[in-house]
């Protein structure tokens, strides 16, 4: 089952003729995510074959002209290729002002709803929670309200070892029993054992967004242990001064974050037009922590699943 970032818009403020504005898709198992939409996102999104219509959930971190300039576009396509489904849109407190302007002034054909999520919690907060995922928004610290993101697949349920179908002779009822997690008990009194007739399928898989901040105390804390995580770095050691007046981080600051959130993958983005060639920013990053990547255009970064033989 896929579980992959494509990277399309790794550029701060200003774009360069190489990278755009932030915006990425995130794809767990077929399902759409859109982070950020910078300026010429659907384009992007057409180029490297990724479906708009398919889009299930936007979230903006926040309202900076860079994460939000290719909204009304996109929401204006969705509109006259017919989009019926709802659009679900979760971003900080302003952007209904956003939304109404657009609507009043740019929508000529209203076909599908658009339900706005307003994010003003000042703790890690649930935004979803369904039968396979839950995501979270993450406060950040930036000169406007900022959000981070983080994505977890839910544990699977438990399979019946095929060895054990055949060797106990097992029944319906005493399969849904240790599917459940219940041990069965035959009327002789054999106890057949959950924990040993059954295992996992596989290992839930985890990616956090770490967009526009300040680096804070807590923020490792907040993405513990995922598998991929995506944290901006604009500034590279020669400009640490300039990035904490900024709210932004450095490379080197994504890296340390990574290291103590004990993260699997490190994808670095965000970069100030003033570096011609991220590959600066990339090589302090690696100091640091290792299995660090620079997003770029049309780059995917796959979390690999992981599962659990039957044995």
């Amino acid at each position: 089952m896929n579980f992959s970032l494509t990277t399309l818009g790794v550029s701060s403020a200003s774009p360069t003729t190489d990278r755009y504005p932030s915006a990425h898709i995130l794809n767990i198992c077929g399902r759409l995510f859109l982070i950020d939409c910078g300026e010429g996102c659907q384009m992007l999104m057409k180029r490297h074959g990724i479906s708009l219509m398919r889009l299930e959930r936007i979230f903006l971190s926040h309202l900076h002209g860079d994460h939000v300039f290719g909204i009304f576009g996109l929401l204006s396509t969705l509109s006259m290729s017919g989009r019926t489904e709802p659009l679900h849109i979760y971003a900080p407190e302003g952007f209904d002002r956003i939304l109404q302007f657009f609507r009043e002034h740019f929508l000529e054909r209203d076909t599908y709803p658009v339900e706005y999520h307003q994010l003003t919690a000042t703790e890690p907060e649930m935004l979803l929670d369904d039968a396979l995922l839950t995501v979270s928004a993450l406060p950040l610290r930036h000169r406007v309200p900022s959000y981070g993101f983080l994505f977890r697949e839910k544990e699977p349920g438990l399979n019946v070892r095929k060895s054990a179908v055949a060797e106990y002779s097992l029944s319906v009822e005493e399969i849904l029993a240790l599917k459940s997690g219940r041990d069965a008990v035959r009327a002789d009194g054999t106890v057949l054992r959950a924990e040993a007739l059954t295992y996992v399928p596989y290992r839930p898989r985890s990616f956090a967004y770490v967009g526009d901040t300040a680096v804070f105390d807590g923020l490792s804390d907040m993405v513990k242990g995922v598998d991929l995580l995506y944290h901006e770095a604009t500034f590279g050691d020669d400009c640490a001064d300039k990035a904490a007046q900024m709210f932004h981080c450095t490379a080197r600051d994504a890296a340390e974050t990574a290291l103590r959130a004990g993260a699997g993958r490190l994808v670095i983005g965000h970069f100030s037009s003033r570096y011609k060639d991220t590959g600066v920013l990339l090589r302090q990053a690696r100091e640091v922590f290792p299995d660090t990547e620079a997003g770029m255009e049309g780059a995917v970064f796959e979390v690999p699943e992981k599962t659990h033989k039957d044995e």
